[in-house]
């Protein structure tokens, strides 16, 4: 973790935690981290926050004033909660990529894990064509992806029938 985002998460509950903020010293702060900070969500976050926080810093600021710079204090509190937290576990990993028979399943508009048939195939490619074939206004390329999908599909329907 960078000694610089702890610096500012300890400084920013300091501020956060006080009954009454010093929002002088808040924007100092915001305008330290949107200078120096290497991360982006951070560097926007405290460029953001920086207006308010200096709006609300003198003594007479009124109620709505200091109420807004404490919600984006709050987001710079965030951002650097979330960046100084670890991650355990699956969290970072992006989206599952999809095997080629879940591909053309979904090509299809047929149900993931099912039991397919080959009617239950040749019906859904039907279906799919009605709109993807060149006559139909559709692409000759989504025409000729649909039919290979059918017929992967159909072949490995085929394949399992076979002992």
């Amino acid at each position: 973790m960078d000694k610089h985002l702890s610096e500012w998460k300890h400084s920013v509950e300091l501020i956060w935690s006080a009954a009454a903020p010093d929002y002088g010293e808040a924007a100092c702060l915001a305008a330290e981290i949107a200078r120096a900070s290497t991360e982006a969500m951070l560097r926007q976050a405290a460029t953001q926050a920086l207006p308010i926080l200096r709006n609300a810093s003198p003594g007479n600021a009124d109620q709505s004033i200091q109420d807004a710079a404490r919600r984006r204090l709050g987001v710079i509190r965030e951002v650097l909660h979330t960046l100084t937290t670890p991650t355990f576990g699956r969290r970072e990993n992006g989206p599952k990529l999809l095997t080629p028979e879940e591909r053309y399943r979904q090509m299809l508009g047929l149900p993931h894990g099912a039991r397919l048939s080959a009617p239950e195939i040749h019906e859904a490619w039907k279906r799919a064509v009605k709109t993807a074939h060149p006559d139909a206004g559709g692409s000759a390329q989504k025409f000729l992806e649909l039919s290979a999908a059918r017929d992967a599909l159909i072949k490995q329907v085929r394949l399992a029938r076979i002992p």
